[in-house]
């Protein structure tokens, strides 16, 4: 049997007893309005990936609440090249999970939502073909997608010649996924940022040192700066920190 790693609260309301699932569920929680939740880890000095992946940076507490925010969610964003890149698998959820959901009125898994302005994606993916619910890709009328790719995914357009991000948000809410969890990639988060779209930002504090090379977990086009308050601060007892930020 696996022992989980502690996790404790700092802040606000700091506590020495180890959380266990409904605790952290009762501190992430479900939004009672459409709401667009994003999830990243980060070293100390600011990186992305290691060794040119995101794995490299996430330990046992940071995968325990990445699963929590997956059992969450309506549907889980994420671009197309960091589904590629990071070679995501279907979006499956264990047993207990499971459960909880359909005990909450959900569906036993949500939904994968792939962003792709190209809407070049392989239908053969694991990710796409073997999806227990049938995947969403979000592109725009100029895209070109490969045969077949709509027998295993419905598409999505939203604007003209790039992807309106608002219109495709709009979107799925009309399809019921109300509560959206954003993966990633660093130019997915620049957009939705961009465009206003964040609600919410989980950020797991790895206690490493990169080093040069690797870029932040934000990418693209200079955009406002925006207040996001911080809401609570959980600690692992690897060295890691569990940050989570939301709009009022």
């Amino acid at each position: 049997m696996t022992v989980e790693t502690p996790i404790t609260a700092l802040w606000p309301a700091p506590s020495r007893a180890s959380l266990d699932d409904a605790a952290l569920t009762d501190r992430y929680g479900r939004a009672d309005r459409p709401h667009l939740r994003v999830n990243f880890v980060t070293s100390v000095d600011g990186a992305v990936t290691v060794d040119g992946y995101s794995a490299g940076l996430s330990g046992e507490p940071d995968k325990r609440v990445f699963r929590l925010l997956r059992m969450l969610c309506d549907g889980l964003v994420v671009g197309g090249g960091t589904m590629r890149h990071e070679r995501y698998r279907p979006l499956r959820l264990d047993e207990r999970r499971r459960a909880w959901r359909q005990e909450h009125g959900l569906p036993e898994c949500p939904t994968l939502v792939v962003v792709s302005g190209s809407a070049n994606l392989d239908p053969t993916h694991p990710a796409l073909a073997d999806a227990p619910v049938r995947p969403i890709v979000l592109t725009h009328a100029a895209a070109t997608p490969p045969t077949g790719l709509t027998d295993v995914a419905d598409l999505v357009e939203c604007g003209d010649d790039r992807v309106d991000l608002d219109a495709g948000l709009a979107e799925l809410r009309r399809r019921g996924l109300g509560q959206l969890l954003c993966e990633g990639g660093p130019h997915l988060f620049g957009a939705l940022t961009a465009a206003d779209l964040v609600d919410e930002v989980c950020l797991t504090v790895a206690p490493l040192l990169a080093g040069a090379g690797p870029g932040r977990i934000t990418a693209g086009e200079p955009s406002p700066v925006r207040h996001l308050p911080l809401r609570h601060v959980l600690a692992a007892a690897d060295g890691g920190l569990l940050l989570r930020y939301a709009r009022d």
